[in-house]
């Protein structure tokens, strides 16, 4: 037995004297450059008591360190566990608490307020900045710059991803090797990545598109990253001619848009655009295909089962649609225990190889939501077209029942969204007194219109039965949105919840 994601993205970097990372300021990372670093981290982890099935939880901001961090857990057997970056101490408390990691890795400047925390849950801090700096830097320095990797097999666990915990506690997602590999192999051939692409990443690796998606992509096909800290406008599009490809989420192709810079000259040489991580409006889809020729790639993933379909590389890829399946991802659309027809809306189940372990420490949970045959109930709402595209219309908790009757949002908001004038829209439902629930609209303007409410929702009265028309409306400067660009309906609902009832 070998260690099967080190011997498949990491161990190759040792024999690249190439530029493996590309850096804001124009600095290079090689890839054997990159694997002794992994290496010497990897040796003070251990001398730091991380072992074999250990966890690591991390929260640093984004670095090639940062992302060195993953590679010397994987080489030593242990369990990466990614933080966000905006958590707050308490949030924190409840994830090293529940995943009791060995070892827990923060900045410098919030280690004050982390290391009560972590030292309540027994891991011992050791501290990374944004530059590279810390107790882990100079715990590594000197340190042998390889190593042998611990015994790792497909099954063998290597990554918690905690979910959003939108209802309820989070989840630790348990996520083995071959998960990962396995995804990370499929997409390979179905977005055509090879040693010569250059790949713009300018997304967070806290999350499984930054780290299992992107980066995992670009180590196994032997090619090279842009490596941003975040997404900054300016260096983005001083940036991009040096790219191929580029994946982000939806608000990074709304803000290149709004830029007049962005033009079909400055892409020209762009091999693909992927977007993910929250739904891509239709209107932004054919907006960026108008202005470069390019049509985006939009796909659908979920923490526990990084990517599930896709849109084609070569063929027709659908605005507002996710696209097919992917090679050995099985899914179905499930309503009162039977599959249903094409076109018909239920809640989407997928199967295969990437599909998730369960979670930790919840086994209630897992048998809630992962049957005993493999199948995967992902809590989506979406249907299956007569072509074989699947399309996401909300999540199964957003779903709207107002006098008995299933509302589904996104076809409320597709509508809203046409509206002259409105540039988004959330549709919720509401305690209401006499319906249970009541269709509730959060708009937002486009810049510069003074929307009224009322006038956009009797823009789309003639197009709606009567049960599935908002009974109010707001406008808002912006919705609220997580680190990935998803809307949080749930603080909506709290914002909102006695609109009908006071």
């Amino acid at each position: 037995m070998t260690n099967t994601l080190f011997d498949a993205l990491f161990a190759p970097l040792g024999a690249r004297d190439d530029a493996f990372l590309i850096l804001p300021d124009g600095a290079t990372m090689t890839g054997r450059a990159f694997l002794a670093l992994v290496a010497r981290q990897a040796h003070a982890l251990r001398a730091a008591g991380l072992g074999v099935g250990d966890r690591i939880a991390v929260q640093v901001a984004k670095s090639p360190e940062a992302l060195a961090a993953y590679g010397a857990a994987v080489a030593l057997g242990a369990i990466f566990l990614p933080l966000n970056t905006a958590y707050t101490a308490a949030e924190v408390d409840y994830f090293l608490g529940n995943a009791t990691p060995r070892v827990f890795l923060c900045d410098e400047g919030a280690r004050p307020g982390l290391q009560p925390v972590a030292e309540r849950h027994g891991a011992r801090v050791l501290t990374l900045n944004a530059d590279g700096s810390g107790s882990l830097r100079a715990a590594a320095q000197g340190q042998p710059e390889t190593i042998t990797p611990a015994l790792r097999g497909p099954e063998d666990l290597a990554a918690f991803l905690y979910t959003s915990g939108t209802t309820g506690r989070s989840k630790g997602a348990m996520l083995t090797h071959g998960n990962l590999l396995s995804n990370t192999e499929v997409l390979r051939e179905a977005w055509r990545f090879t040693d010569r692409d250059v790949l713009l990443h300018a997304l967070p690796i806290f999350h499984t598109h930054g780290l299992f998606v992107a980066s995992n992509l670009v180590m196994l096909t032997g090619g090279r990253m842009i490596f941003l800290p975040g997404f900054d406008q300016e260096v983005v599009l001083r940036l991009l001619p040096q790219a191929t490809t580029m994946m982000g989420v939806p608000t990074f192709y709304t803000r290149l848009l709004d830029d007049a810079r962005f033009t079909r000259d400055l892409v020209g040489h762009m091999r693909l655009f992927i977007s993910g991580s929250a739904p891509l409006l239709a209107e932004t889809h054919r907006d960026f295909e108008a202005r470069t020729g390019h049509r985006i790639l939009e796909r659908y993933g979920m923490t526990e089962t990084n990517m599930n379909t896709s849109n084609p590389y070569e063929g027709e890829r659908r605005a507002g649609t996710v696209g097919h399946p992917l090679p050995g991802v099985e899914l179905r659309v499930m309503q009162d225990g039977a599959e249903v027809a094409p076109g018909e809306v239920g809640v989407i189940e997928v199967r295969g190889p990437n599909v998730f372990k369960g979670y930790w420490q919840m086994p209630e949970k897992t048998r809630e939501e992962l049957r005993e045959d493999g199948w995967f109930i992902t809590g989506d709402l979406g249907f299956v077209d007569a072509d074989g595209y699947v399309t996401i219309v909300g999540r199964a908790k957003d779903l709207v029942i107002s006098g008995g009757l299933n509302i589904y949002p996104k076809e409320v908001e597709l509508l809203l969204d046409e509206v002259p004038g409105v540039l988004e829209s959330a549709v919720i439902g509401l305690p209401h007194p006499d319906f249970g629930e009541a269709v509730f609209a959060v708009l937002v303007a486009r810049p510069g219109v003074a929307l009224a409410p009322e006038a956009a929702l009797a823009a789309i009265r003639d197009q709606l039965a009567r049960f599935k028309q908002p009974k109010a409306a707001v406008v808002v400067a912006e919705l609220p949105r997580n680190t990935m660009g998803k809307v949080q309906k749930n603080l909506l609902r709290d914002r909102y919840r006695t609109w009908f009832t006071a």
